[in-house]
């Protein structure tokens, strides 16, 4: 696993070289959250969305990449153990290191006060290109939690996330990136699942969750 991590984060070193803005704006947020859209999934489950909440976040993108120890994360499918299409990285506050870099520590305090909730995890998932996707599922939050909040900031080039009712049905399309924010809220993470599809062609992109209750093995890689 080490040795994986060291070649992606070569990659990784790539992506961060190809993206450079140097004349982007310093990175900043919107802790008024104006312009905040909410939007009901069904009578127990909302999502709030607030388009480039996060204001030069083309900056806040590359640190995240540098600063993040990326690996590659494996899972059993038909009884082999094969790569997710995806990188990730996990940050806890049981950890002790600080969140960096420190406007996503802003961030998560902010966040917490505004949905009332102590976000003490956060789970870094880099999309490198298009093949890079994630099937259908839900976040593994602690069961007596009954109505779990997920903050998630997307950085870089827009992507498709859909969301669904558990178990299968028509899908809800959102287009995240560019510093968007994106939290579900009430009964969305018992009710229903989200995805990240495959396309022929994207942009690296970074989703960014903030999270409180995770199971622990959730983030085990």
């Amino acid at each position: 696993m080490i040795r994986r991590a060291l070649l992606n984060n070569a990659a990784v070193s790539q992506i961060s070289l190809q993206e450079s803005l140097f004349d982007a704006p310093e990175p900043s947020f919107d802790s008024s959250f104006g312009g905040i859209e909410r939007i009901a999934l069904d009578d127990v489950s909302w999502v709030d969305h607030v388009r480039e909440w996060v204001r030069g976040s083309d900056r806040l993108f590359e640190a995240v990449l540098k600063r993040r120890d990326w690996a590659q994360r494996s899972r059993w499918l038909y009884e082999k153990k094969v790569l997710e299409p995806r990188l990730t990285s996990y940050w806890s506050l049981d950890s002790g290191s600080p969140l960096e870099p420190e406007l996503l520590e802003q961030i998560r305090l902010c966040l917490s006060a505004k949905y009332g909730v102590h976000f003490d995890s956060a789970g870094f998932n880099l999309y490198r290109d298009g093949q890079d996707a994630v099937a259908w599922h839900g976040d593994k939050i602690r069961k007596e939690i009954a109505e779990p909040v997920v903050a998630l900031i997307s950085l870089g080039e827009r992507r498709r996330f859909l969301l669904r009712p558990k178990g299968g049905g028509a899908s809800r399309p959102f287009f995240l990136g560019r510093g968007d924010l994106f939290v579900t809220g009430g009964k969305a993470q018992r009710r229903w699942e989200h995805s990240v599809p495959r396309v022929a062609h994207a942009g690296a992109r970074v989703s960014l969750a903030f999270r409180h209750g995770m199971v622990a093995r959730a983030y085990v890689r």
